[in-house]
């Protein structure tokens, strides 16, 4: 068992790594090739360092990059983060944040096309398929991120509100800088990536689990101590054409589980029937893990 949960943790670390490195990627290419071109501002801490970057000249009389900006805006809600939520996170988002920063510097800015409109949705698009990935993967891009865990964690309360003002906040600087169509044109950009990450992130869906077996305990003790799920045990199951004795087990996971749901059976008991039911409903206590 220790063995097995020394190489589901090395497969979440590389996981984790290759989530921060996708999304640092695609967030570079939307911003550099839609929406500074495009003059378009995305959402979040991203959106805040493009308009810290346009004021740059006015305020210093010298233009600093995004990547700059965007490391330095992270850098006092990074320290936050590793004093009031976790030095694990803060580590993978430091991570995530870096990489970010250096692909936006290293991935030179090229106008694909003049139209806000093509460079909103492409972009919106591009950087809502990385955020997806990222939060589906349990990393962090830091930002909003960070003050609405440390809030959830301080006050227990659901803080959706503080990315609508936040991304509220954006959207009116946009029409002050360079036009009010331009504040329509970020709105566009914000809804498309909102729908592209609910697309990709798809943790908040449930799967029902039946697993047929004739090893019962040593599956049930990798659900409970690797998932941290509760198992359901139906004894006397026989099987149609065998008439072997076996046991059924039942539970419930999340679709971001599944990958590792696989990966345990697959070792614990590669010879286990397993079938899965797709975005079932839950009525009672179900944890999600908010990692």
């Amino acid at each position: 068992m220790m063995n097995l949960i020394r190489n589901i943790s090395v497969e979440k670390l590389m996981q984790k790594f290759s989530a921060s490195v996708v999304y640092a990627i695609l967030s570079a290419v939307a911003l550099n090739l839609f929406f500074q071109p495009g003059h378009v501002y995305s959402s979040g801490i991203t959106g805040l360092a493009q308009i810290f970057t346009t004021l740059s000249v006015n305020i210093i009389g010298q233009n600093l990059p995004v990547s700059i900006t965007l490391y330095l805006l992270n850098l006092p809600l990074l320290i936050l983060a590793w004093f009031k939520i976790g030095k694990q996170f803060t580590i993978y988002t430091v991570l995530t944040v870096t990489l970010s920063s250096v692909f936006i510097h290293i991935i030179p800015q090229y106008t694909l096309a003049t139209d806000p409109i093509i460079n909103a949705i492409f972009g919106g698009a591009i950087m809502g398929s990385g955020i997806g990935y990222a939060l589906r993967s349990g990393i962090s891009s830091g930002g909003t991120d960070i003050i609405s865990l440390y809030i959830r964690k301080k006050t227990g309360r659901q803080v959706g509100n503080i990315s609508l003002i936040f991304n509220g906040v954006i959207v009116i600087v946009a029409g002050i800088l360079f036009g009010w169509q331009y504040m329509f044109y970020s709105l566009l950009t914000i809804f498309v990536s909102s729908r592209v990450t609910d697309a990709i992130y798809t943790k908040q869906r449930k799967l029902q689990a039946t697993i047929v077996t004739k090893n019962p305990e040593v599956v049930i003790q990798a659900l409970h101590e690797l998932l941290h799920r509760g198992v359901t045990v139906v004894n006397s199951a026989e099987g149609g054409y065998s008439h072997i004795d076996m046991t059924l087990l039942i539970t419930i996971i999340t679709q971001a589980e599944y990958q590792e749901f696989k990966y345990i059976m697959k070792t614990v008991d590669p010879h286990a029937f397993v079938s899965i039911v797709e975005n079932v409903k839950v009525l009672g206590r179900f944890v999600e893990d908010e990692a």
